[in-house]
């Protein structure tokens, strides 16, 4: 197949491109990024020189730039990583998010329906279920209500509601994933995990919204590239699976876990005025992709989080402050 990759010079996009292109040979890769902050073409570099490797710097809101790449390249199948996804810079500036989220989605799936497109994957995230609270022991499930809190999650819940309407209304071979929170190699370091390892490798004082007590489920970047494969190679048409790691923690363990991998005390915990509409816990059910594929994270947080450091030592220019 001819694969597009949206967003693929980002975090969870490059991770992608590399495991597409490992693991499916005979398949030609391409790369669509707009290559703002947070996209870097040189994740890309081992692959640049391979034939059967594309990149494309273009901006998904410019709807004749996504028709003339359709239209040249006649993709098989798109995966659409691209996305806005910084929470508090949903908060300051929304209008970026609703363009590339949701206008940007929208080009991509016109493009798709125009020029035959046989399969269009979305990438979502948990966050469109909005929050499930303090002292609940529920699960997110793919039939639970969306009820996103964020400029940020409005705007991929949007997106979401967009692919499965193109689903139903023109026959648009769509599958759409939701994901808990990633980690790994290549992650920008305005995320929490990069973020936190920086400041504390300096010995700068982490700042924690709040109570710290907010919960979220992580998965190490490479478990979702695998389910994403998955799902792209076997997803049954207008379904959305949820895709999780079954690994809970509170930002505050995350922060002391950090700490100990450095040998750092408390101290350098600060604790700041909590974000606005701050949800508490998000934890969503994959037993849907262990049903349906046999699909479950391979990786324990342990050691996703030793093979992340080691990366991040590997790599200082990645995300120290220049």
């Amino acid at each position: 197949m001819k694969v597009l990759i949206t967003g693929g010079a980002g975090f969870i996009g490059t991770n992608y491109a590399y495991y597409r292109f490992k693991n499916h040979p005979g398949d030609s890769v391409c790369v669509l990024d707009k290559l703002t902050y947070a996209g870097r073409k040189e994740n890309l570099e081992p692959l640049m020189k391979e034939p059967r490797f594309k990149f494309y710097q273009t901006d998904l809101v410019d709807k004749n730039a996504v028709f003339d790449l359709f239209k040249k390249e006649k993709f098989d199948a798109v995966v659409n990583f691209a996305a806005e996804s910084h929470v508090d810079r949903s908060i300051a500036e929304p209008s970026v998010f609703i363009m590339t989220n949701v206008v940007g989605t929208h080009n991509l799936l016109d493009a798709s329906l125009q020029f035959g497109v046989k399969r269009y994957h979305q990438i979502s995230t948990d966050e469109v279920y909005g929050d499930l609270g303090d002292n609940s022991h529920d699960f997110f499930r793919e039939d639970s209500p969306i009820k996103p809190s964020s400029p940020y999650s409005s705007s991929k819940a949007a997106a979401d509601l967009i692919c499965l309407a193109y689903h139903r209304t023109y026959g648009l071979p769509i599958t759409v994933s939701r994901c808990s929170n990633n980690y790994g190699p290549y992650q920008f370091p305005e995320k929490l995990i990069p973020y936190f390892f920086s400041l504390i490798s300096s010995d700068e004082k982490v700042p924690i919204y709040g109570d710290g007590r907010n919960i979220r489920d992580w998965i190490y970047v490479e478990d979702h590239c695998e389910a994403t494969d998955i799902i792209l190679e076997k997803g049954i048409s207008g379904e959305v699976y949820n895709v999780g790691g079954n690994c809970e923690k509170t930002n505050l363990e995350i922060t002391k876990e950090i700490l100990a991998y450095f040998g750092k005390g408390e101290d350098l915990i600060k604790f700041v005025e909590d974000r606005k509409g701050h949800d508490r816990r998000y934890a969503i059910d994959s037993g849907k992709m262990l049903e349906a594929f046999g699909w479950k994270p391979k990786t324990n947080f342990k050691e996703g989080l030793k093979q992340t450091f080691q990366w991040y030592k590997e790599n200082p220019t990645f995300w120290k402050k220049s």
